[in-house]
């Protein structure tokens, strides 16, 4: 009688379990089929419309030279761009909400994008330069400065390297650097005219020469995320417990630090400061599959850039022949899904 009631009360159990996994599994494809709508409409659809028939034809070498050259050297670049700065700019903010334990942060929460601009407009109001593949090294670099700064000064004192210490200097830090981009893009009418289509975040005119220095920091950035996911969870419970679990406390957090730079200075350098999608994201999908990082981080790595590369393309037609930088886009997209899905109670919490 005993086994059998085991057994009788073992069924939903495993019957629960199931229908979890479908549904993941459900969800997991949903996702996929976005990302892959994305791209073929980022191929496509533009200020010459083409069939998805003479994309293939121009990938192949067998369209004509007209199609070709807008396939292969406008909206290819432009989608692989997208994709990267996506990618990046998703498990950046999947990181860094474990990392702060606030369901709302944002990367730019330690001042990568200010220490990115900031780079910028020194360049170009200093070096004289103009071209984007020239921002790239700059913006990556100040990212880089920034990002350690913030951690050497959240780290001083005692208590170490606090999340909300770190918080607290990145917002501090990224302020200041704030105030003096916007003074020398005012001072500088060139450089404000450079740095105007970058600063509104575009994935317009990005070409192999931009897309290739940043991709192996991605790729190596996400590959690093990936490893800490285990012990995020762990981290999730309290550094105590965390320890308790034989996780390095330090170690994640200084990996974490180093992952975030990496993905958002390279997003930043790449398509400039795009604003929500490293917010929304990992929100979105923290509601739809639970709070595992071990989950969030590879789905945000597809989710965001399908939203990426659907804004950009709204962003082409929304007052075609002209277009909308894909930074503006999100940011009118992200704030309404953001207040709707921060008003459930199962997707704020972490």
């Amino acid at each position: 009688m005993t086994t059998t009631t085991a057994a009788e009360s073992g069924r939903p159990r495993s019957g629960a379990a199931r229908s979890r996994r479908t549904r993941r599994l459900v969800g997991v494809l949903v996702v996929v089929a976005a990302l892959v709508a994305a791209v073929c409409c980022s191929l496509t659809i533009g200020a010459n419309p083409l069939p998805l028939s003479a994309v293939i034809e121009a990938v192949r070498g067998d369209g004509t030279p007209e199609t070709a050259f807008v396939v292969l050297e406008l909206r290819v670049p432009r989608t692989i761009a997208g994709l990267i700065a996506g990618a990046a700019l998703g498990v950046a903010g999947a990181l860094m909400q474990a990392f702060t334990r606030n369901p709302l942060a944002d990367p730019g929460i330690l001042g990568v994008n200010a220490g990115a601009a900031f780079a910028v407009a020194a360049g170009v109001a200093f070096l004289g330069l103009r071209e984007v593949s020239q921002f790239v090294w700059l913006a990556f670099a100040g990212a880089l400065v920034v990002t350690v700064a913030v951690y050497l000064i959240g780290s001083s004192g005692r208590g170490g390297g606090d999340p909300v210490r770190l918080t607290l200097a990145g917002v501090a830090l990224a302020a200041v650097l704030s105030g003096i981009t916007t003074g020398l893009t005012l001072s500088d009418p060139d450089a404000f005219d450079s740095m105007r289509s970058w600063n509104a975040g575009s994935l317009l005119g990005r070409g192999l020469d931009v897309i290739a220095p940043v991709l192996p920091f991605v790729a190596a950035a996400v590959v690093l995320a990936l490893v800490l996911a285990h012990g995020l969870n762990a981290l999730a419970l309290g550094d105590d417990v965390a320890r308790a679990q034989g996780a390095h406390v330090t170690g994640i957090r200084i990996g974490v630090i180093v992952s975030v730079t990496l993905l958002a200075g390279a997003a930043t350098a790449l398509a400039g400061p795009i604003s929500f999608v490293g917010l929304m994201v990992p929100h979105a999908v923290r509601w739809l599959f639970g709070v595992d990082q071990r989950v969030i981080l590879p789905l945000s790595a597809i989710l965001a850039p399908a939203i990426v590369l659907a804004s950009d393309v709204l962003g082409r037609v929304v007052i075609a022949p002209a277009e909308v930088p894909v930074g503006i886009v999100t940011a009118f997209v992200g704030a309404p899904i953001l207040i709707a899905l921060a008003r459930r109670r199962t997707a704020s919490t972490l």
